[in-house]
């Protein structure tokens, strides 16, 4: 069973195998939601040791440049496992996208330690993930 707690305006389920960020139903994010969520995993990874953590990216049309290597540098830092909760296909067909990240069984594109080739991503159904995880 999943246990929701808030940081600031973002909702974050603790999961059994990792903490769940969603920022809400947000389309665009800008500059303030990428600080908000570098605030989050900095609380988290660093005063919270969080080992794994998933963004829920179902609404999301367009994000800050800064987003991937942003994440690729705590992943890179500290060992922090990624993914991505599947994102709308203008997302899904950034660069840094297609190159860091691949769908796995469970559904979730897990961030990669090294780019792989820019192959279009196979598109995944996040509301069908998202309710089957909800307890």
């Amino acid at each position: 069973m999943a246990v929701q707690r808030r940081f600031k305006r973002m909702l974050i389920d603790d999961r059994d195998e990792f903490l769940l960020l969603k920022l809400g139903e947000m389309e665009i994010w800008d500059g303030a939601d990428l600080a908000l969520l570098r605030e989050a995993l900095f609380h988290l990874i660093d005063h919270e040791s969080s080992p794994a953590i998933v963004i829920d990216m179902q609404f999301v049309k367009y994000i800050p440049s800064g987003f991937f290597g942003m994440l690729y540098d705590w992943q890179e830092k500290c060992g922090t496992w990624f993914a991505l909760t599947p994102p709308q296909p203008n997302v899904q067909r950034m660069l840094w996208f297609r190159q860091f990240f691949r769908l796995n069984a469970e559904g979730l594109y897990e961030m990669l330690p090294e780019p792989s080739e820019a192959l279009i991503p196979t598109e995944a159904n996040s509301e069908a993930y998202l309710s089957s995880q909800t307890a």
